[in-house]
């Protein structure tokens, strides 16, 4: 067994990985970027090194200072995580050059099975059902048309050098797929490296089912059932679960030899998933689309149904070790569902969010495991993925699961960044979900009823208490100077609470003291209510009962609040203009998220339609369009490619025509 292995890697899957190593004894070392030089795979590691700045590209897929990092901290072995580099073949090569090991398969398979043209070939000659399809290779210049043609709409365009849904994209119109292709390309060369293409037959109502395999160096490949992992958004997982309700026993066990063969087909070592696609009308008819010559975000689903620790079996497979399960030893026993938890805004399209994280509270209890690397004080930016963590449970049947799953999440608090958890419960609560009737469309034409923008009246109430607490905690009387613009001195000591949340606003009346007040919103009837902190909970009581929130404190007056997994941020109403109110108007265009402004597609001066793209800005290695308001010409353009912007940053200002001759 390996004495130290370096983490190759950062986030919660360097926490994972780090505590396994833990409780096998072996010493774990850590790299990290100058963004992540506090962050909590850095404390939890044995020792850790500087690789570089924040950028990942001089950092995290740095391969030369990763190497060293491994050969000056005496390192025998390497394990990737997943992203950045896990999939790299010049890596794993690069480790071997050094003499270290690479916990994860050899080249050979790694240069196989991520290239995705040559590993439909590869799994198509042994047998493995691939889906239709055409690739650069065999598409002339100019001959994507002609090819896609060929494959029939609609298509997937994908990256033939990566996963995780980064530069995918589904194209339904012929007239969408030039500039469909333009973008995958650029997503592919800045995510992978390598702007390769590949066009697939889109299968309809859509079922992604995965199979784990492990493998030896002695022969050995067995595979630990599947993953169904149909629920996405913007081709990414966002749910995932096993066993899959769809698969009976022989689909199982069919899907699952099919996934061994793929595996042997290049020598596989190590852990690994092999993806298929189906349709919810034929489970039995199933097509490979790749394998993931790594370990999976969503690993644990696996390992709770089946006992087995799949970051231990990595390591001894590394370090020569026999497979000592055998395929009649996998059991799955009840049920596991994950979920991911972004740092991102469902109802404004999943765009990315950040901030600096405030507070942090973590559900815990029988059948519920939390992977995560938040912690007090941890920025979330635009340098990386936004998963900040997962949270899994276990039950004996999948009503179970998905029950301690609920809870779990409505126990989840991460406060000072917006996050999809709402969304999640959301989801989890959905009539189709419930029965297991899901396909990777599902998230897409149940949006509007799965996000809303909207902040029930409750948040402004307890911002208000919450706020009177700071003020008054005491008496009735308050120094009108110590009062806050935006939050005005009433008649009788009240005092009137003028609040905004994103682009929702309210009026809270409180007249009293904080065990003694009444409130009324918006010019509503007054209610008894009274509030009180414990640390980072404020209780609200009123007649019908009383509610708890997780609270911290934020910048500019603001307050966060998560209670049930909604989380939200309440601070002073401004007096300018609502942002929404701008946009029917023209004016600035802003940020809808911190990032990168990729392309500029106008210059100051050009004449512009409502919906004409203006910008691309990169954040977290997605793209995001930011297109025009309105009808008008560009006035102001401040902004250029390469540079970063903020949150609500202004990137380009778009006027009427008539405004802007004036």
């Amino acid at each position: 067994m390996f004495d130290t292995v370096l983490v190759a890697n950062r986030g919660e899957i360097a926490v994972r990985v780090i505590r396994t190593l833990r409780d096998l004894g072996i010493r774990s070392v850590a790299v990290y970027s100058d963004a992540d030089a506090d962050a909590r795979h850095v404390r939890e590691a044995h020792t850790a090194v500087r690789i570089g700045p924040a950028e990942a590209a001089k950092s995290y897929l740095s391969i030369p200072a990763i190497v060293q990092a491994a050969v000056d901290t005496g390192a025998q072995a390497v394990h990737p995580g997943y992203g950045f580099l896990a999939e790299n073949a010049e890596f794993a090569r690069a480790c071997e050059t050094a003499g270290l090991v690479f916990i994860g398969p050899p080249v050979s398979a790694i240069e196989a099975m991520g290239d995705k043209i040559r590993a439909k070939a590869t799994v198509s000659k042994a047998g493995v059902p691939v889906v239709p399809g055409s690739s650069d290779v065999d598409i002339p210049e100019g001959g994507f048309p002609d090819a896609a043609a060929k494959v029939g709409y609609p298509l997937l365009i994908k990256p033939s050098a990566g996963g995780g849904g980064k530069g995918m994209h589904l194209v339904e119109d012929p007239a969408e797929l030039l500039d469909s292709v333009e973008t995958a390309r650029r997503e592919a060369k800045s995510s992978f490296g390598d702007d390769t293409l590949l066009i697939e037959r889109f299968v309809t109502t859509p079922r992604h089912i995965e199979i784990q395999v492990l493998a030896d160096t002695h022969g050995n490949v067995i595979h630990l059932g599947e993953r169904e992992c149909s629920l996405q958004r913007r081709h990414q997982k966002i749910v995932e679960e096993a066993p899959s309700v769809l698969l009976d026993e022989a689909t199982r066990a069919k899907m699952g030899a099919s996934a061994v063969e793929a595996a042997r087909s290049v020598g596989y070592v190590g852990a690994g998933t092999v993806e298929f696609i189906l349709s919810a009308h034929s489970p039995d008819e199933y097509f490979f689309m790749e394998m993931n010559t790594r370990l999976q975000v969503e690993h644990p689903v696996t390992e709770l149904v089946t006992g087995l620790d799949l970051v231990e079996w990595q390591v001894k497979i590394a370090a020569g070790a026999h497979l000592t399960v055998r395929q009649d030893d996998v059991e799955l026993t009840g049920h596991a569902v994950e979920v991911r938890v972004y740092a991102e805004d469902p109802a404004r399209g999943f765009i990315p969010t950040g901030g600096t994280v405030l507070a942090v509270h973590e559900p815990s209890g029988d059948g519920v495991r939390v992977d995560s690397w938040m912690s007090k004080g941890a920025v979330i930016g635009s340098n990386y993925d936004p998963m900040l963590a997962k949270i899994i449970a276990w039950g004996p049947d999948r009503a179970a699961a998905l029950h301690r799953l609920d809870l779990a999440l409505a126990d989840t608090a991460l406060l000072g960044v917006g996050t999809n958890i709402a969304f999640l419960r959301a989801l989890l609560a959905d009539d189709d979900v419930r029965a297991g009737k899901l396909d990777t469309e599902l998230v897409d034409r149940r949006l509007s009823t799965l996000v809303s923008d909207e902040v029930p009246e409750e948040f402004f109430v307890a911002a208000a208490l919450d706020r009177l607490l700071d003020l008054q905690p005491t008496a009735s009387i308050v120094d009108p100077w110590d009062v806050p613009a935006g939050w005005r001195l009433g008649a009788s000591g009240g005092i009137d609470f003028h609040l905004k949340s994103g682009a929702v606003e309210s009026s809270v009346r409180v007249v009293g003291t904080p065990s003694d007040a009444t409130v009324s919103v918006d010019g509503g009837d007054p209610v008894p209510m009274s509030a009180r902190r414990d640390g980072d909970v404020l209780e609200v009581r009123h007649s019908g009962g009383f509610r708890r929130y997780r609270h911290a404190a934020g910048s500019a007056r603001t307050v966060w609040l998560s209670r049930d997994g909604h989380g939200v941020a309440i601070g002073e109403r401004e007096n300018s203009r609502s942002s929404a109110a701008a946009a029917a108007g023209g004016g600035p265009v802003t940020s809808p998220m911190p990032g990168t402004v990729l392309v500029v597609k106008v210059a100051a001066g050009d004449t512009v339609s409502a919906g004409t793209p203006l910008l691309i800005v990169e954040a977290m290695k997605m793209e995001h369009t930011i297109t025009a308001p309105i009808d008008g010409v560009v006035s102001e353009l401040p902004v250029r490619a390469g540079q970063q912007v903020a949150l609500d940053e202004t990137l380009v200002v778009v006027l009427p025509h008539e405004e802007n001759q004036s």
